[in-house]
């Protein structure tokens, strides 16, 4: 059986030979994450990190990571709130997508019958990283429908993008990365009234071109989500930070009725999966195993990973999961 085919019957809640395991790493540094049209040799840098990995640890899956395109582009800087007002939504010719379509197909060439997803960040999240979480509260709570209207045209460049990476970059689909700004200042309703509709506006454009997708509730640095705010979002399987939420795999599968899950590791500096024996993470993994059962899961973890864990802890996490 191919990763390929393994990966789809786990999302479809058949039987499989072994649990597929899904685990992914940046490739540039920080600072470079949304430079990747002006800095040239990052999208080199980024296709070859994706080599390297995809040669040495053989995933089931690929997440292909969007280094260097993590800024939505602006034609002036976003100074103010008012200035969320020249925030364009961008057509399919325009550079910032025509590159990443380029990451994809070079990405998606890597390795056969496997299935790759691409990194788009949910419109909320990409605004935020313009102008910080304090200002997007802030302008939300300001002037809700300055800040919505900006969202819909974020996310119609982001539609188009999702709909380019899977239908000419050969992507099989998106990994949409949704979060609540600020959990204890925003609502579950007031992130459904604002927030959502630009989500959607993304996940259901992919969903019209075939897309197989994800969505990863992230919890990155300990941020809270309400996980039932993406419970009737159309997706196949689920990801989101198991440890942050202290949701486990099998808890969430009922929150998002029934359907795959991704996760289960968590993936801070000094946590199991970097510090653990060999004893410990395979102990841990059977653990998961157990209690979600061994349909519909994939074993993975809260968000990427550092750097720093070596490949050859994944290796060890792929056959325990594989000796049942």
């Amino acid at each position: 059986m191919s990763n390929r085919e393994l990966v789809l019957r786990a999302f479809d809640n058949q039987e499989v030979e072994r649990v597929p395991v899904g685990f992914w790493f940046h490739f540039l540094a920080e600072e470079e994450m949304g430079d990747g049209l002006k800095t040239p040799g990052l999208l080199e840098r980024n296709v070859a990190g994706h080599k390297n990995f995809i040669e040495r640890a053989r995933p089931d899956l690929v997440k292909i990571m969007s280094d260097g395109f993590f800024s939505y582009p602006v034609e002036s800087p976003l100074k103010c709130l008012k200035d969320l007002a020249g925030i364009k939504e961008l057509d399919k010719d325009h550079p910032w997508l025509v590159r990443q379509i380029e990451l994809v197909q070079r990405v998606v060439a890597l390795q056969k019958d496997t299935l790759y997803f691409y990194n788009i960040f949910a419109p909320p999240t990409s605004l935020r990283l313009l102008i910080g979480q304090e200002f997007l509260v802030k302008y939300l709570k300001m002037d809700p429908v300055l800040v919505t209207s900006a969202l819909a045209r974020i996310a119609g460049g982001l539609a188009t993008l999702a709909q380019g990476v899977i239908r000419e970059g050969g992507a099989d689909g998106i990994y949409l990365s949704v979060q609540n700004p600020d959990f204890n200042r925003l609502t579950d309703k007031e992130y459904r009234c604002y927030l959502r509709p630009s989500d959607q506006m993304v996940l259901e454009a992919a969903n019209r071109v075939g897309g197989i997708n994800i969505l990863h509730i992230c919890g990155y640095a300990g941020a809270r989500n309400y996980l039932e705010s993406w419970a009737d979002y159309s997706a196949r399987a689920y990801n989101w930070a198991v440890n942050v939420e202290q949701v486990s795999l099998a808890e969430g599968k009922k929150i998002f009725g029934g359907r795959a899950v991704i996760g289960g590791f968590a993936n801070f500096p000094g946590s199991l999966i970097e510090v653990g024996s060999r004893v410990e993470i395979e102990t841990f993994t059977a653990g998961l195993i157990s209690e979600a059962g061994s349909k519909g899961i994939l074993i993975g973890a809260d968000c990427t990973l550092p750097s720093t864990i070596a490949l050859e802890r994944l290796e060890w996490i792929r056959q325990k999961a594989a000796a049942r």
